[in-house]
C-alpha cells in the first residue's frame, strides 16, 4: 500500500513539473492544447490548474476571445526547480530498476524461446527495454501505442495497433507505466493470444501478466 502511494506521489509530481513547464513555454494556450502537449485528460488539466492557483504556484489573466491565459509566480518558479531536482534525482533510481527489470524480462522470454517482442507503450520505460534488448540478444520488432503517431523511437517503429506491427512477433512486454492495466488489457485483447510480460516495477504480477 505505501509503495502504491508513493508511486502515486511521483507520478503526480511529474506530472505538475509537466504542467509548470508546459505553462511556463506559453502559458496562453488553452486547456486543450496544454492537454495535447501534456497527453492527459483535459479534465485533469483543468483540476491541476485550479490546484495550482488555488496554491499560488500560477496567476490566471484574461486574453481576448473570453479566454485565460496563466503564468508562473515566483512561487511557481521555485516549485518547478524543486521538482526538476527531485525527479533528475529520482530518475537514476528508475534507471538502474527499469534495467535489471528489462534484464530480467528478457531472460525469461529468451529461456521460453520469445526474442521477438513488441513493447505496449512509448515510454522511458521502453527506451531503457530498446537499449538493454542488445545486450539481451532479443529483437524489439515495434512499440504499440495508441495515441502516439507513427515515429520511430531509438531506430524502432512506434505504432497505433498490433494489426499494424510491421513483422512477426512472440510476445508482448508491458512498458506503459502509466496505464499498465489498460496496456495489458489491450495486449490480451489484440495481441492474438502471444504471452504478455510485465516488468515488476510496474505493480502487476508476472505471472498474472502473462497468463500463467
Amino acid at each position: 500500500m505505501l509503495e502504491a502511494v508513493r508511486q502515486s506521489d511521483g507520478e503526480n509530481g511529474r506530472v505538475l513539473l509537466d504542467l509548470l513547464e508546459s505553462v511556463e513555454r506559453n502559458g496562453a494556450r488553452s486547456q486543450r492544447e496544454l492537454a495535447a502537449d501534456l497527453g492527459i485528460a483535459l479534465g485533469l488539466v483543468n483540476a491541476y490548474l485550479k490546484r495550482c492557483t488555488t496554491k499560488g504556484l500560477l496567476k490566471m489573466s484574461e486574453v481576448p476571445a473570453r479566454r485565460y491565459a496563466y503564468y508562473l509566480t515566483p512561487k511557481g518558479f521555485a516549485e518547478k526547480s524543486r521538482l526538476t531536482v527531485q525527479y533528475l534525482s529520482s530518475s537514476f533510481s528508475f534507471f538502474r530498476a527499469a534495467k535489471a527489470d528489462c534484464v530480467n524480462v528478457f531472460e525469461t522470454a529468451r529461456s521460453h524461446g520469445l526474442t521477438r517482442l513488441v513493447l505496449a507503450g512509448k515510454s522511458d520505460l521502453a527506451e531503457i527495454a530498446i537499449l538493454c534488448a542488445i545486450e539481451a540478444e532479443v529483437n524489439i520488432i515495434g512499440v504499440v501505442d495508441r495515441d502516439a503517431a507513427p515515429m520511430r523511437l531509438i531506430g524502432t517503429t512506434v505504432v497505433a495497433s498490433y494489426d499494424a506491427v510491421p513483422y512477426p512477433f512472440d510476445a508482448v512486454v508491458l512498458t506503459d507505466y502509466r496505464h499498465a492495466r489498460d496496456a495489458y488489457d489491450a495486449a490480451t485483447m489484440y495481441a492474438g493470444g502471444r504471452p504478455v510480460l510485465a516488468p515488476p516495477l510496474l505493480g502487476l504480477s508476472l505471472e498474472r501478466a502473462s497468463g500463467g
